[in-house]
């Protein structure tokens, strides 16, 4: 717990630093090209600056002047497919006729102008897909070292990342996804073991300095929520349908009761994608608010308490990312449980 709270301090320093020091940088260039303007650096647009960290990019900016350039994968029937670096499309430049307008690749005429008759098929490795790809690849790294733990030990205590992953696999599986799903969970104990842990590392990396937002794109849980109707829908048995389509009340009732049911059946899903969304979201708008705070009031003496309201909510944003991983996992499972569940004779 120490070394955790150690990290999070050190972000917290680190990211209000970097805050700090892109406001410097910027106001230095504006004294060197004669362009320093009281009125205009009061007018930080801090919306904007939330806007850009959180929204998805077609480049990955660590820091400021520390980006790494992504492929743009571009297709069109006419031109065919098109792959070159993000850098090409900085600061506004044009590279074979495409150009960056706020994160959406367009094709400009020769005057600077956008053509509309071109809509390319965009397929570039943007920020989020990096982060999705480095989710995918740290998640079957940790659990093949899991796994190869499992069979070196077997009849032997746990050890190394085993011992750490197993009481919460354990936890996962007898105190969350058994009571809600019942006697046959293990059909779907593999994936709601990945939903859990896919949110949960995700969640984490996001709280790192230069961190994609990944869970707080509508997109990625809109997906999630998405397979988890798939699944829910598909396994229902006909007691299922039959209490949404026939429910166990006066049949004058149906009226009423049918369309709250089929309302129901598509906003439980709606709802996961959502509760994920916006919680993660609105965690990352707070905690990039308090470092705007450097920009407004442009002083050194704003950086420790700006870097101790950061860690208050630093560690806020950690229970945060294991509970919405928990809720998300939770709530799957029971949507499931009550799509499968016999109701053949009575429970007690």
């Amino acid at each position: 717990m120490s070394k955790r709270i150690l990290l999070t301090v050190f972000t917290a320093v680190i990211t209000s630093f970097f805050a700090f020091s892109q406001h410097q940088e910027h106001a230095e260039a504006q004294k060197a090209t004669g362009h320093e303007n009281h009125e205009s650096e009061e007018k930080f647009d801090i919306s904007g600056m939330i806007m850009h960290h959180i929204s998805d990019e077609h480049g990955w900016e660590f820091a400021h002047g520390l980006k790494l350039p992504l492929p743009v994968i571009l297709y069109t029937h006419d031109s065919g497919l098109e792959i070159f670096s993000s850098s090409r499309l900085d600061h506004g430049q044009v590279y074979n006729g495409w150009k960056n307008e706020h994160e959406h690749i367009v094709k400009v005429n020769a005057d600077g102008t956008v053509n509309e008759a071109i809509h390319p098929w965009d397929f570039s490795i943007t920020k989020n897909v990096a982060s999705l790809l480095l989710s995918a690849v740290l998640l079957i790294l940790i659990f093949t070292a899991v796994k190869k733990g499992y069979d070196k030990n077997k009849g032997k205590a746990p050890s190394g990342i085993q011992s750490f992953l197993e009481p919460v696999i354990l936890y996962m599986r007898d105190d969350v996804v058994k009571p809600a799903i019942g006697k046959n969970y293990e059909k779907y104990f593999p994936y709601l073991l990945t939903l859990f842990f896919f949110i949960l590392i995700n969640n984490l990396l996001g709280l790192l300095p230069g961190g994609a937002n990944l869970t707080g794109n509508i997109a990625i849980t809109m997906t999630m929520a998405v397979i988890t109707f798939l699944i829910v829908n598909l396994n229902g048995n006909k007691y299922y349908w039959k209490h949404v389509f026939m429910p166990d009340t006066p049949k004058l009732m149906w009226i009423i009761l049918i369309p709250v049911e089929i309302v129901g059946v598509f906003m439980k899903p709606l709802s996961l994608m959502i509760r994920l969304f916006a919680n993660i979201t609105a965690g990352h708008i707070i905690m990039l608010s308090l470092f705007g705070l450097i920009f407004i009031f442009q002083n050194w003496a704003v950086s420790p308490v700006v870097a101790g309201f950061a860690l208050f909510m630093n560690l806020i944003e950690l229970l945060v990312a294991f509970l919405q991983a928990l809720i998300f996992t939770l709530l799957t499972s029971m949507y499931i449980g009550s799509a499968i569940e016999d109701h053949s004779h009575d429970h007690h």
